[in-house]
């Protein structure tokens, strides 16, 4: 029962379909001077056709001429794919029958098929721009035969026949230079500029029936405005077909399927003959009016924008486009972001006194291991210092940095990225050279067979022995780690007067390093190494010192990696007698 109610259905569809009110439709394949059983499509003169081309199928509109017309002209203006279109005539050796007129009423391809005549091909175009064919009339015998091809897909176009000499005006006219010019480019806006269209230089302001009509979109450039509101719709269309799926399939598919298509190929020549509209409220123009100068705004910074400007006839509902540029928008204000070299001790302080004050830095480990250690230290006191390094936009680590040594291990990325930020900038350090505010002494290197970062003294005291303390000598001792390291050892005499005022304050800074030391300060360096950390004490015997001179020992931690440690100052004085 299934196939025979299947079979019922179809044949009860085809009727319907294929009844004496439906004009039988010929092959595509059909040698052109065999008569079709369907009304043949006249062009009107003087009035703008909008006619659908399907995908590899020709369409071909037929129009005559009146008696004594001099000259004439068709306009063919695509919607938005390249097409093919053609102009030819074919003339008749005999005169038709005169009981039959030239008309889109009685007319029928009979009269000019059933003779002998010649065909003469005229003109030829393939583009997506508007294209017109200017020439001649020839004898009322003729009837010219327009065609149209799209190779892509569907499509669609706007032809327009005139008949005299002069321009037709139905399309608005393009300067000698339709270029568009870019005047400036901001992070947000665009300036452009233009030469009039001939359209409105030539009328009077009381008559100006013309305007501008800018469109920016991200995509790309459209030849005409028809393929820019089409782009539009794309988005509405995808949805609604999204939506008719999840309705379900029909029960005729291949029914369905050959209706849709003949109706879009032999479509009812009244139909094809209606006006576009003149109506563009629709349109997002940036600019709109008869100024030929523009400034987009409202863009979005470092974003690729494609700039059409359209000349749009309000009276016929028609436009042109003139060539369309591009730009890009610049980029948000990015801070300067400094290199660091290998090893490097850099001193990095904030002079603005505002709320947050930031530097951005950069560095490349060398090797394949793409490890490294970077070492950081705050001299700024109270004042906070934060550190976030990250790489590939990815964030590894962020802290605090303080008056202790921070050591960040870095492993697996070819580049990090270090970001510096101070909170609350208002004060001066007079510890930092040249009392300028927070400071944070950073440096970084490519560290080489080492998979964490260094070990750290238990105690970073310095110990003296009062019974070992002569006139001239000083006796010191201070924890080591187990890694082989340079420590070496300085001293500076200070005043009685001095000490007393706590003048030693400004000298135990635990950001001066030995390079802030003069050489004639340095009084040895030794290395030392031992690998139970319980028992990693050194001392050295410090000679050739004054009686009864106060002096100040500092001791540091020299190392391959990383920023020399510093031990708190100590303060000891020499006896006087001995």
């Amino acid at each position: 029962m299934a196939p025979t109610s299947l079979s019922w259905c179809l044949g009860t569809a085809l009727a319907l379909v294929c009844g004496s009110s439906w004009p039988q439709v010929h092959s595509a394949l059909a040698p052109e001077n065999e008569v079709p059983l369907r009304p043949t499509t006249w062009l009107p003169e003087e009035k703008l056709t909008s006619v659908t081309i399907p995908k590899g199928r020709t369409r071909r509109l037929y129009f005559t001429l009146k008696k004594k017309t001099p000259a004439m002209s068709v306009t063919v203006s695509p919607c938005d794919l390249p097409i093919e279109w053609s102009l030819a005539k074919r003339t008749l050796k005999d005169k038709p029958l005169q009981n039959l007129e030239w008309s889109s009423k009685k007319s029928m391809p009979e009269v000019w098929w059933q003779g002998q005549g010649i065909e003469e091909k005229l003109h030829s175009f393939s583009g997506n721009t508007v294209n017109t064919y200017n020439g001649p009339s020839y004898t009322h015998n003729s009837v010219y035969i327009l065609r149209l091809r799209s190779k892509q897909r569907s499509s669609s176009a706007a032809v327009y026949l005139h008949q005299g000499f002069g321009p037709s005006r139905a399309f608005p006219l393009l300067p000698s230079d339709p270029r568009v010019h870019t005047l400036g480019v901001g992070m947000t806006s665009v300036t452009l500029s233009w030469a009039p269209s001939l359209s409105l230089t030539s009328l009077p302001v009381s008559q100006n029936s013309y305007d501008y009509c800018v469109l920016p979109n991200p995509v790309q450039n459209y030849p005409s405005l028809c393929a820019a509101r089409q782009s539009e719709r794309k988005d509405e269309e995808q949805q609604q077909k999204k939506k008719e799926q999840k309705r379900g399939v029909t029960a005729w598919p291949i029914l369905k399927k050959w209706w849709w298509q003949q109706w879009d190929t032999y479509t009812d020549p009244k139909s094809e003959a209606s006006t576009l509209p003149d109506d563009f409220a629709d349109l997002h123009c940036a600019c709109q009016g008869t100024e030929s100068v523009c400034t987009v705004s409202e863009l979005m910074p470092d974003t690729q924008y494609y700039f059409d400007i359209f000349v749009i006839d309000r009276i016929n509902g028609t436009s042109v486009a003139y060539k369309g540029t591009q730009a890009r928008t610049h980029g948000e204000a990015r801070p300067a972001i400094i290199m660091l070299r290998e090893g490097e001790l850099r001193w990095v302080t904030f002079k603005e006194k505002s709320s947050i004050s930031e530097q951005f830095f950069s560095f490349r480990p060398r090797g394949w291991q793409q490890s490294g250690l970077l070492t950081l230290q705050s001299c700024s006191g109270d004042e906070k210092v934060k550190v976030t390094v990250s790489s590939k936009g990815r964030v590894l680590t962020s802290q605090v940095v303080g008056e202790d040594l921070v050591h960040i291990w870095l492993n697996g990325s070819p580049s990090y990225l270090i970001h510096l930020e101070g909170e609350g900038l208002t004060t001066t350090n007079p510890a930092v050279p040249g009392g300028l505010g927070a400071s944070v002494k950073m440096q970084i290197s490519s560290a080489y067979h080492r998979k964490g970062i260094p070990s750290l003294p238990s105690t970073l005291q310095i110990k003296s022995f009062n019974r070992l303390r002569g006139c001239t000598t000083v006796t010191l001792a201070w924890m080591g780690t187990e890694e082989r390291s340079l420590y070496c050892v300085y001293r500076r005499k200070i005043e009685q007067q001095e000490a007393e005022t706590g003048g030693v304050t400004a000298l135990n800074a635990p950001c001066l390093g030995p390079e802030s030391r003069s050489d004639t300060e340095r009084v040895l360096c030794k290395y030392f190494q031992e690998l139970n950390p319980r028992r990693a004490v050194t001392t050295a015997v410090i000679e050739g010192l004054e009686p009864g001179v106060t002096y100040v020992f500092d001791v540091y931690l020299m190392r391959r990696w990383g920023i020399p440690i510093k031990y708190a100052s100590k303060m000891v004085k020499t006896r006087k007698e001995c």
